[in-house]
């Protein structure tokens, strides 16, 4: 049985606040608790349905399981078609490795406001083994319900950080020399240009782009170009679109060596 302190806690990890006091995180649905706990992560508890069966891997690592009726887990699910199976987990502590930004490649968000824009970036980087973001201290919560569920259980292979972004880079310029690349509109091509694969790309708000303060550490300004027929089309792209283009044609010159 569901107590009534585990309805309240698990009802209070919708807030951030809250999040950060108790120091823990909600996901949903069972490939998302399925790759969070193969990734090392032991969940405090699982609720599930009857319609959920965990493997064996589930419940050789975690004996503390609650079942509950489909109705019971439809008043706790965040989702509008609830997964039968909820976990209630401890948030990682993340530390800066600076060797790892030195020779890679480091995304950096600067303001980034939608949850599924995050999530969405988290599994791009992911997939284009990308292992550190940096974010502003404004960007949205990683452990909000709604980028957990956008990332796909890619929040366990990335690193996410929240730092001063303008220390953050002030230091990363004095220390390593190697190229910060910003997207803009009016940037250079990012198929007309060598791009270092030992660099930080830095993506700004959906609304507002790169901040001043920050674009005065950026060394390269890049840019997707518009190939409309009609003349200019959209304003600009979808951030997690654009981020998913200029890191494709990074990894692209990776390949092929241009």
């Amino acid at each position: 049985m569901l107590s009534k302190a585990r309805q309240k806690l698990i009802a209070s990890l919708v807030q951030k606040k809250q999040r950060d006091i108790h120091g823990l995180f909600l996901a949903e649905g069972p490939r998302m608790i399925h790759d969070l706990i193969q990734s090392g992560l032991h969940p405090q508890f699982l609720v599930g349905t009857d319609q959920w069966t965990a493997d064996a891997e589930i419940s050789k690592k975690n004996p503390e399981t609650i079942i509950v009726t489909a109705n019971e887990f439809k008043k706790i699910s965040l989702l509008k078609t609830p997964q039968h199976v909820l976990g209630v987990f401890p948030k990682p502590e993340n530390h800066f490795n600076n060797n790892a930004i030195k020779r890679g490649l480091t995304l950096v968000l600067d303001g980034i406001q939608d949850p599924g824009n995050l999530g969405t970036i988290i599994r791009l980087a992911d997939w284009f083994g990308i292992g550190n973001i940096v974010c502003s201290i404004d960007t949205v919560d990683v452990y909000n319900p709604k980028v957990v569920q956008a990332s796909m259980g890619a929040l366990v292979k990335v690193t996410v950080h929240y730092t001063n972004l303008m220390a953050f880079l002030s230091t990363y310029n004095n220390s390593f020399k190697n190229p910060v690349y910003g997207a803009f509109l009016e940037g250079e091509s990012i198929y007309t240009q060598t791009l270092s694969q030992d660099s930080i790309i830095i993506m700004g708000n959906e609304g507002n782009g790169i901040r001043p303060d920050v674009e005065k550490f950026i060394t390269n300004k890049i840019t997707i170009p518009d190939f409309s027929k009609a003349g200019k089309s959209a304003e600009s792209l979808n951030v997690g679109v654009a981020t998913a283009v200029i890191c494709a044609e990074f990894r692209r010159q990776s390949i092929s060596g241009t």
